[in-house]
């Protein structure tokens, strides 16, 4: 993965960590459900497009293959990641 990919992945986790700390601080101060639940899905995206960026990345390594056959079980394992983001 190159540096700068990298460092976008992680700046986002970053970003992340900090929602899921303001999520944490929000119960404490037991803030109206509505308001939690949108952080809370807010989060998610932010932590599903972190995972659509490594999974792309992944795809492309695995579609980089040159021997067919271990394209193929590499592409199934990568629809195998992809599937399981979205469960």
């Amino acid at each position: 993965m190159a540096d700068e990919e990298k460092a976008r992945i992680i700046a986002r986790l970053k970003r992340i960590e900090g929602q899921i700390r303001g999520l944490q601080r929000m119960i404490d101060e037991e803030r109206g459900c509505e308001e939690i639940i949108t952080q809370m899905t807010a989060a998610r995206a932010a932590l599903d497009s972190a995972a659509q960026i490594v999974l792309r990345h992944h795809m492309g390594q695995c579609l980089a293959q040159t021997d067919p056959e271990q394209r193929e079980r590499n592409l199934q394992k990568a629809l195998d990641l992809l599937f399981k983001t979205r469960a």
